[in-house]
């Protein structure tokens, strides 16, 4: 296990080195100016010429590239290109905050419903109830974010006036809960249908029939053997979920005013904000990374089976 742990770690460096070197790349030889963008239309060649010095966009391409790494490996990850004397990480982790605790809100809707309603369903094949909840999984799984958005808050803040229609107020503020529910709904349906299926393949194995000709009731052999191995698959989902933790929808921050990191990305990339650009590409890869690690040394714990050499 340990070895495996450390093989994959061994692979950390490689992969993040790989995404930060091709994302730098296009920053440097892709289309646009970044400083075009920051000196707008009083842009002039002299001045140019001076801010090129001051950001360090005048030295060879590997210099750049190594200087910027090694600001990376103490922390810094450089200045904005938009917001002049602010670095990247002020401005970037306060945002990544928000979205993490938006997307820990919909996660909790999601696992809280989906994987109850999936082992639930799976029990009641061939009843009525499971080609119900399939098709009504289908149908939330089918709407768009953007028709829920304004049909969440129609009802719950013009109509019932339960919560306000927009901002944002923590993860404890009620404003948490149309992003929660519009985020949250379409993951319980596809938790619910994966951990249907899951259950179902457990199920049929041979040592599930076993523990019943054992004696063993229901509620144990739901608990310890089918519950416990159902969730081999759902671990993978997890670990990507988990990895977006720090991302939101551009949409649900766009309507309901999230300062959330989504719409500030989006931004960055328009304005040719390469070293913001570059933290979020080398911050996503390691979660990723480390999430995908975390999923495989999970396994391990769930399933006795599972060795890695």
């Amino acid at each position: 296990m340990w070895i495996y742990i450390g093989r994959r770690l061994l692979w950390l460096p490689v992969i993040l080195f790989a995404a930060s070197l091709l994302t730098f790349t296009l920053g440097r030889f892709g289309p646009g100016d970044p400083v075009e963008v920051i000196l707008g239309v009083r842009y002039e060649e002299q001045a140019a010429r001076n801010i090129r010095a001051q950001l360090g966009l005048d030295k060879r391409f590997d210099v750049q590239y190594r200087e910027y790494m090694w600001g990376v490996l103490h922390g810094d990850f450089g200045e904005s290109y938009r917001f002049r004397g602010r670095s990247v990480s002020s401005l970037l982790f306060p945002k990544f905050l928000v979205s993490f605790q938006v997307n820990l809100a919909a996660m909790i809707v999601s696992l809280g419903l989906g994987l109850p309603l999936g082992f639930w369903v799976a029990h009641k094949q061939g009843r009525w109830m499971d080609p119900a909840a399939v098709s009504i999984s289908l149908f939330l799984m089918s709407i768009p974010i953007m028709v829920t958005i304004p049909a969440a808050l129609w009802l719950l803040c013009l109509k019932w006036g339960v919560v306000p229609c927009s901002g944002w107020g923590g993860l404890f503020d009620l404003r948490i809960v149309v992003p929660a529910i519009t985020l949250g709904i379409p993951g319980v349906a596809g938790l619910a249908r994966l951990m249907r299926a899951s259950t179902l393949d457990v199920m049929g194995e041979d040592f599930i029939r076993t523990a019943k000709a054992k004696g063993l009731s229901n509620f144990t052999v739901d608990s310890r053997h089918i519950l416990k191995n159902s969730m081999i698959p759902i671990v993978t989902v997890l670990s990507f979920a988990l990895a977006g933790m720090f991302t939101t929808s551009f949409i649900v921050e766009f309507i309901l005013g999230i300062p959330g990191v989504g719409k500030f990305t989006i931004d960055s990339v328009f304005n040719r904000d390469y070293p913001i650009i570059m933290a979020m590409t080398i911050l996503t890869s390691t979660a990723f990374v480390m999430a995908n690690l975390l999923a495989d040394i999970t396994y391990a714990f769930i399933d006795p089976r599972i060795r890695y050499q």
